[in-house]
């Protein structure tokens, strides 16, 4: 059975896959990305992973890979294959698709920005499905976007486009890592809602998930954290609409596990700010964590179809093909780590 390797690195856990032609998961497994180790044993960690998934698929299913697509943080330059920096990984310059296509025999491999990447996998198959123009931000640690125009992903003159989370929503205000004060992730992120809620509860421990339950029970503390986070993110996102008139605005993450109980107080914030734009639709995002392995699965495959040598068959675009709901197998891995 043809397939390629797809891996979605991320800053404590990294998960991987086997896809099939028609975009089905044959097999999942997840593992801790070591980060504690220090980067060169991390770039062992997700060489060795990727072997073991090669191994795995030549005994199941009678052929080895025929490609890979590895998603991971941070800067990335796709068209030479190199992983340039990722603050939580710690690495600099890693040229992981020379690497990873000499561990895994010489296959091609595709490397792509983890955002991107489930962007890609979330306009193709998932919530963006059917939309020319699409904005998939994820509301996680931070918050960063991908622009969809048609069935690819805009990444920019210099590989930044989409950083939405680095708009200057409070001028002044807290201080962020990239430098500037106000951006939008230190108000709307998963993290920022925690600290905030931590704060205004008492409770050290108090996350943005507690910050959402403590909502719908009525909490009055809680309301008001989570209507600064909705109008700071109300506000980012106009601003972003405003410059790129999306379709659709696809809002995955941690935060987003609220359901209405983030979206509709969001619709009608962003609702309230817009005069001449166009209001797109805001939706939740589908495929929630297998996004960016099956985005990288979606690289693997379009590499193999853009080379006239190699064969492939491309998983088709459409609701009928999302692997998220069809996956062949979820062995248990006892080296798993989330």
């Amino acid at each position: 059975m043809r397939h390629v390797i797809a891996l979605d690195v991320g800053g404590t856990g990294m998960k991987a896959a086997l896809v099939g032609t028609d975009g089905t998961l044959l097999h999942e497994a997840r593992r801790a990305t070591g980060r504690d180790r220090g980067p060169e044993a991390v770039v062992e960690t997700i060489l060795g992973f990727a072997d073991e998934l090669r191994a795995l698929g030549r005994e199941r299913y009678g052929e080895p890979a025929a490609a890979a697509g590895v998603a991971v943080p941070g800067i990335v330059d796709p068209a030479n294959g190199i992983a340039v920096y990722a603050a939580n990984l710690g690495w600099r310059d890693v040229p992981m698709r020379a690497l990873l296509s000499e561990r895994l025999g010489g296959i091609p491999v595709a490397l792509g920005h983890d955002v991107r990447t489930g962007g890609l996998a979330e306009g193709r198959i998932g919530a963006g499905n059917g939309a020319d123009r699409f904005l998939f931000v994820p509301l996680g640690t931070g918050i960063a976007g991908a622009i969809g125009i048609g069935s690819e992903i805009e990444a920019g003159a210099h590989g930044y486009a989409g950083e939405i989370g680095h708009i200057v929503v409070r001028p002044g205000g807290i201080a962020c890592s990239c430098g500037q004060r106000g951006c939008l992730e230190r108000y709307a992120s998963a993290s920022a809602v925690s600290l905030a809620w931590a704060e205004a509860s008492g409770d050290p421990k108090a996350d943005a998930a507690d910050c959402a339950k403590a909502v719908e029970s009525g909490d009055a503390g809680a309301a008001r954290v989570w209507q600064e986070a909705v109008d700071a993110l109300a506000d980012g996102l106009v601003t972003a609409l405003t410059l790129l008139d999306p379709r659709t605005l696809i809002i995955g993450g941690g935060l987003a596990e609220a359901g209405e109980t983030l979206f509709t107080p969001l619709r009608a914030a962003v609702e309230e700010r817009v005069t001449f734009q166009k209001l797109p639709a805001i939706v939740p995002a589908a495929l929630g964590d297998t996004a960016g392995c099956l985005g990288a699965g979606l690289l693997a495959w379009d590499l193999l179809a853009a080379s006239p040598d190699r064969p492939a068959d491309r998983p088709a675009d459409g609701p009928a093909d999302r692997p998220a709901h069809r996956s062949a197998d979820r062995p248990a891995d006892p080296e798993v780590s989330a």
